[in-house]
């Protein structure tokens, strides 16, 4: 993923609401989203060379969605997939408290990243470059290629486009709008990543068109109140055109009843 924008206690009719891309090489091998064959209360797309994913959901409403942290000069080929991270956090039954302990203890084996991922009742940020996390209250919260809500024009312009969307009722097509925005950044307010100034400009729209590396998929997970789940996912080609479109609709589980 290289934008999460996520409402959470924020609208009185939907308590939670994540809109995504994920921006990947196009090149890579993937499955688009839909419930797991081997395990049958995750709703996600796969990364069919880790086996991980970038964004989920479980039947009782677990959910999570990784970024990564762009600083060229400290990846490491070795690493571990953070794809696993996600796919983890949604086979355990840990809580917030008890998921931000384990990533304290694991996330320095990762590559940089960021993970947002609620236990249905509470939403984290783990942010590794800081080796820290923390619990989040109700709000509207973004996460780029850094650490959560950093003011790079696509997070500031991201955010204030979904509190105009929930303010109209956070419709798809104007959560949709929001992911597909294309605007480049004006160079004076482009950060500086360790990347060359023509892909910071690339990378600076929440919506990445590029022949090798671009946006693959657009997410939208509403949760309403009377916990129902709609799961929106588009897929995009290396032009910028859709290739595939599922949207599921469930309700909520509790734990006891899947168990």
């Amino acid at each position: 993923m290289c934008l999460i924008v996520i409402a959470w206690r924020a609208h009185p009719e939907i308590p939670s609401l994540v809109a995504a891309n994920r921006d990947e090489h196009h090149g890579r091998p993937t499955a688009a989203a839909r419930w797991w064959t081997d395990r049958t209360d995750i709703l996600a797309g796969r990364d069919l060379v880790a086996g991980g994913t970038w964004i989920g959901i479980t039947r009782t409403g677990r959910f999570a969605a990784v970024t990564n942290y762009r600083d060229p000069a400290a990846g490491r080929a070795d690493a571990p997939s953070r794809g696993s991270l996600v796919r983890s956090w949604l086979e355990s039954t840990a809580s917030v408290a008890e998921g931000l302990a384990h990533l304290r203890k694991v996330g320095a084996d990762y590559n940089g990243f960021c993970l947002l991922f609620s236990d249905g009742a509470r939403l984290g940020v783990y942010e590794s470059v800081r080796g820290e996390g923390r619990e989040l209250g109700s709000g509207v919260f973004v996460l780029s290629n850094h650490l959560l809500d950093t003011p790079w024009p696509k997070v500031t312009m991201a955010k204030s486009r979904l509190l105009d969307a929930l303010r109209g009722g956070a419709d798809t097509q104007s959560v949709l709008a929001l992911l597909r925005d294309e605007t480049p950044a004006p160079d004076e307010q482009l950060p500086r990543t360790g990347v060359d100034l023509q892909t910071e400009r690339r990378l600076s729209s929440a919506f990445i068109r590029a022949a090798d590396y671009g946006t693959r998929s657009s997410t939208l997970i509403s949760i309403d109140r009377s916990r129902r789940v709609r799961f929106d996912e588009w897929s995009w080609d290396s032009a910028g055109a859709e290739v595939g479109r599922i949207t599921l609709q469930f309700a909520l589980q509790s734990a006891q009843t899947q168990a």
